[in-house]
């Protein structure tokens, strides 16, 4: 059974950094698309980051570039966000989702199969 869990959440002050990781069991691989959502209190749920089979990045919401990246460990099947010059508005709950049927092309729309429980991210002023 496939399985992914989120962990690296906290609470930093504006400016900090954290780095999320996603480890995925129950998978030969992690040659596929996969992402970083977030949902904030009383918001939707929106895209952070995909990538793709060979680990490169697709999209980043406008409000995250140049301060989150995201990344691979294919020997480990961890997927990372590293999220730098934090903000209060980056206050949300980080999940990781996994479509293991599609490889390139990934679009945050598409219907991700799997997803993780969570981790807490939160940014004070």
């Amino acid at each position: 059974q496939v399985q992914l869990v989120e962990s690296g959440g906290g609470s930093v002050q504006a400016g900090g950094s954290l780095r999320l990781s996603c480890v995925v069991s129950g998978v030969m691989d992690i040659h596929y698309c996969m992402g970083w959502f977030r949902q904030a209190p009383g918001k939707e749920r929106e895209g952070v980051a995909l990538i793709d089979a060979g680990g490169i990045i697709r999209s980043y919401t406008d409000d995250v570039k140049g301060r989150f990246t995201c990344s691979k460990d294919y020997s480990a099947n961890i997927l990372y966000l590293e999220m730098s010059s934090l903000k209060p508005e980056d206050t949300a709950t980080y999940y990781c989702a996994a479509r293991p049927g599609k490889r390139w092309g990934c679009r945050y729309d598409d219907a991700f199969d799997y997803w993780g429980q969570g981790t807490q991210v939160t940014v004070s002023s």
